[in-house]
């Protein structure tokens, strides 16, 4: 599962997408992060452009 479908799940902490980071970074992966971490487009540049806190509102907005 992705850190998007977990944290959504509510089975992790919006912390862990650190962790997630770090697993990418040390995977080889070739995926992009964002697709590794399960984000859409606009979520994506929400990250990049804005912040953290800004992704989290965006993310807790589709929590079931």
């Amino acid at each position: 599962m992705t850190f998007k479908e977990r944290y959504l799940a509510g089975e992790i902490g919006f912390e862990e997408i650190d962790r997630y980071v770090e697993e990418w970074n040390e995977s080889g992966d070739p995926a992009p992060l964002g697709k590794y971490l399960g984000l859409n487009a606009d979520e994506e540049d929400v990250w990049i452009d804005d912040s953290d806190e800004a992704l989290k509102e965006m993310l807790d907005a589709q929590k079931k």
